[in-house]
């Protein structure tokens, strides 16, 4: 729960220096994580959300707001494109550091020669070992037909 207890000392800290837009910032986190939580709850009782879950939520939080950012820039908004780009900045602090390009293309090779992936059939076993292995730390959007081309 490390990253859990990063959040909520962070969403303290911004409280104590009174930084708002930060404080809006960490408290869309922390609601999405009790969602989660509220979420998988089951008879039994409440079932703490893991750091591989966290960085889930994040990296989809990142995501929503890159596609905000794009729609508010083609709109000609681009004061609410920076405000989208703040809560970025403020949520890839509690996300490991994202992989650069060379590092990727050794990160799939590593996966298709772990798996003896030879065909695009084996696809779905290459991905689900990059995200074993690189949780948050790419785009796995962007990675899949990447793996695809070096597979076909």
């Amino acid at each position: 729960m490390e990253l859990r207890s990063r959040v909520d000392q962070a969403l303290k800290q911004a409280m104590r220096d009174k930084a708002a837009s930060r404080l809006a910032t960490l408290r869309l986190i922390n609601a999405a994580i009790k969602d989660q939580e509220i979420a998988g709850r089951s008879a039994d009782g409440a079932t703490p959300v893991g750091d591989a879950e966290i960085m889930a939520i994040l990296a989809k939080m990142t995501k929503q707001r890159n596609e905000s950012v794009r729609a508010y820039e083609e709109g000609g908004r681009l004061d609410l494109a920076e405000r989208e780009r703040d809560e970025i900045r403020v949520i890839e602090e509690f996300l490991p550091r994202q992989l650069a390009e060379d590092e990727i293309a050794a990160a799939i090779d590593k996966a298709i020669a772990d798996v003896g992936a030879s065909t695009i059939r084996d696809m779905g076993k290459i991905m689900g070992k990059l995200k074993e292995r690189h949780a948050g730390q790419m785009d796995f959007g962007a990675v899949g037909p990447q793996v695809k081309a070096r597979l076909g």
